[in-house]
């Protein structure tokens, strides 16, 4: 059997989730709602509300979004802010290609 690769995120990644976890934990201690209160109201395990308040980069991003909002930690400004980022967002990408490949040889054009 194949020994698999441990995935290597960088620094950033790293912070973001600490910050994001520790925000998470906080409201959560603020609003005075126990790891098990918040996991069933999620949908989730304790173990993984725990993993998320730890920053562990392999929680499922829906997940820790879905506790960020039942905490009440904002990850964007506002609703109506991130529907107009959202908006733009996709006219953005619906203006660029569908996918992006690489150039199989190299085009010589010099007549």
């Amino acid at each position: 059997m194949p020994r698999s690769i441990p995935r290597a995120y960088s620094r950033y990644s790293h912070d973001a989730t600490a910050l994001l976890g520790g925000l998470i934990r906080e409201a959560r201690k603020e609003r005075n709602l126990t790891m098990q209160e918040v996991a069933d109201r999620a949908g989730i395990s304790r173990g993984l509300l725990q993993r998320i308040e730890k920053g562990d980069l392999k929680c499922e991003i829906g997940a820790a979004f879905e506790v960020a909002t039942i905490v009440g930690v904002k990850l964007f400004d506002a609703d109506a802010t991130l529907s107009r980022h959202l908006s733009r967002t996709r006219d953005r990408l619906s203006l660029l290609p569908k996918s992006v490949r690489r150039k199989s040889k190299a085009v010589h054009d010099d007549f």
